[in-house]
């Protein structure tokens, strides 16, 4: 289950160059795992990995576009050496302007783009790592509340982020099996890079509808994620714990 290098677990934080991915990447770093910083652009995880690396911890950048086949098989080539993998966040997806459309003037272009990267994408990542992945194992993918409330004007992203939750079920009662367990975190709108281009009406409707009145944060997020790699969630699978200051409740 560890690194042969490092003694540390692998675990791969996929869209880790920045935001959420990044706080998540951080973090698995802090609690002693050795993470494979997987990102689209070179110069965020890149970054990223050599700052982990500079506050003592373990980690390698590997250029990663989940909604390419190639790109994810090259992915877990490149991570096979490094022994089993013990942890996977399906963290990347597109979520910076796609909103504002209704569903009808939604162009298939668009819905398809969204569905690669934010649907497919997840599924890819986790098809290939399977094979290296150690008994026990942990699979965190990250949802969205927007596919628990129904936001408006936003039909694609809550139909992509909805087929994660499904395939988040799907996949732990596939796996409980073989000791795996897969969980998904549903965040709340979080006050990142992606979110800036958000309408200003919905940070509004999320500012007067938190039981928790202060915006989110990427470090409210990353406490739930450690626990769900962690031993002491064995027990845990197929459930989809939302995190947004009692926004949604269930």
């Amino acid at each position: 289950m560890t690194d042969p290098a490092t003694g540390r677990p692998t675990v791969v934080v996929t869209g880790a160059g920045r935001g959420l991915g990044e706080a998540m990447a951080r973090r698995a770093a802090a609690d002693g795992y050795r993470v494979v910083v997987a990102e689209l652009n070179e110069e965020w995880g890149s970054r990223t990995a050599a700052e982990i690396r500079e506050a003592g911890g373990a980690a390698e950048f590997v250029a990663l576009d989940v909604a390419d086949p190639a790109s994810v098989e090259a992915l877990a080539a490149r991570v096979a050496p490094g022994g089993p993998v013990y942890g996977l966040v399906n963290n990347a997806a597109l979520a910076n302007g796609v909103g504002g459309r209704e569903f009808q003037d939604i162009d298939v272009e668009a819905w398809d783009r969204l569905m690669a990267v934010n649907a497919r994408g997840p599924w890819l990542v986790a098809k290939h790592l399977l094979p290296l992945m150690s008994d026990p194992g942990r699979i965190v993918n990250i949802a969205s509340d927007a596919a628990l409330y129904g936001s408006p004007r936003l039909a694609h992203y809550i139909a992509s982020k909805g087929a994660v939750v499904a395939l988040t079920r799907a996949m732990a009662r596939e796996l409980g099996e073989r000791g795996i367990t897969v969980n998904a975190v549903a965040p709340g709108l979080t006050e990142v890079e992606a979110t800036e281009t958000v309408p200003a009406e919905r940070h509004a409707l999320y500012a007067a509808n938190r039981a928790i009145p202060r915006p989110q944060r990427p470090d409210d997020l990353v406490g739930l994620v450690s626990f769900l790699l962690d031993e002491e969630s064995r027990y845990l699978t197929g459930q989809v714990v939302a995190v947004n200051g009692g926004f949604t409740m269930h």
